[in-house]
């Protein structure tokens, strides 16, 4: 148990630190990108692990409840400490976006790291929040209050990363000023479709399959379904609804703009899911 989690507290930090040293010495990038696209790729390969152990687990579990995977306790003990990791790593993207706005003064040393720490959270206070709550409540709810039961659903759960990819790809597509191109259009696309299916659909899916299972009206389910389910999905669900509203939002916006130049790099507002946020993307 205790091997899992720690597997996962070096695996996250050390592909980290791999890929920022990488494209520094391969690619000649300064810092700030590095570790802005470094973070992205821990994201995504976070999101893509996550997303092969939610389709194993959801295929091989024929009894939504009953039925078990060894893969589910053991994926959440490895992951849980990339929760801790991704906080780090979005006040990374914080700290060089300010460096990159021509604040160089709170980019020197220890000290004006910790002066940056108060606007970070400001500016990201959903997603520490978000993260906090990942670890705090679903990492016990998942591990010890499910007591055995629910595989299904835990790997149903894990599917929401799918989206992630697309979203960093965006992130990292406006980072080097490429939100113009065919290939920032056709990803939003891809992020719009599957952010809404993965993530929108998912807790109302949820409560549907169990539906089905118990042979009860949807309606009935919040009235038998555990509470830590309940409260889970009661403050999960409207982040992403939230979330989803921002990315429809650029995505109307890159769509119908006019001029094929944009005067700045926030076409398409990108959701805050898993590495930088939108205000890092943007530099509000």
């Amino acid at each position: 148990m205790s091997a899992l989690v720690a597997a996962g507290a070096v695996f996250f930090p050390g592909f980290f630190l791999l890929s920022k040293r990488t494209l520094r010495h391969l690619m000649g990038w300064s810092e700030g990108d590095a570790a802005v696209v470094s973070t992205r790729l821990v994201s995504s390969l976070q999101a893509l692990m996550a997303s092969s152990v939610g389709c194993i687990i959801a295929s091989s579990c024929r009894d939504v409840v009953e039925d078990r995977h060894w893969l589910t306790d053991a994926y959440i003990l490895f992951a849980t400490p990339y929760f801790a990791y991704d906080i780090y790593a979005m006040f990374l993207c914080y700290w060089h976006k300010l460096q990159v706005k021509g604040h160089e003064e709170a980019g020197r040393g220890v000290g004006s790291m910790r002066a940056a720490v108060p606007g970070f959270l400001r500016a990201e206070v959903l997603m520490v929040l978000h993260h906090v709550f990942m670890v705090a409540f679903c990492f016990p709810a998942s591990l010890l209050w499910r007591q055995g039961k629910g595989d299904y659903f835990q790997g149903v759960l894990f599917l929401a990363e799918l989206s992630t990819p697309s979203v960093s790809l965006g992130k990292v597509l406006i980072q080097f000023k490429k939100q113009h191109t065919l290939l920032h259009k056709v990803n939003g696309v891809v992020m719009l479709l599957s952010f809404f299916c993965c993530r929108v659909l998912l807790f109302p899916y949820l409560y549907y399959a169990y539906s089905r299972y118990a042979s009860t009206p949807v309606y009935e389910v919040p009235l038998v379904a555990p509470w830590q389910c309940n409260l889970g999905a009661a403050l999960l669900w409207p982040l992403q609804l939230y979330w989803f509203g921002l990315i429809l939002r650029g995505a109307l916006r890159l769509f119908t703009r006019r001029s094929p130049a944009p005067s700045k790099p926030d076409d398409l507002h990108l959701t805050p899911a898993n590495g930088c946020s939108t205000n890092q993307t943007d530099g509000r």
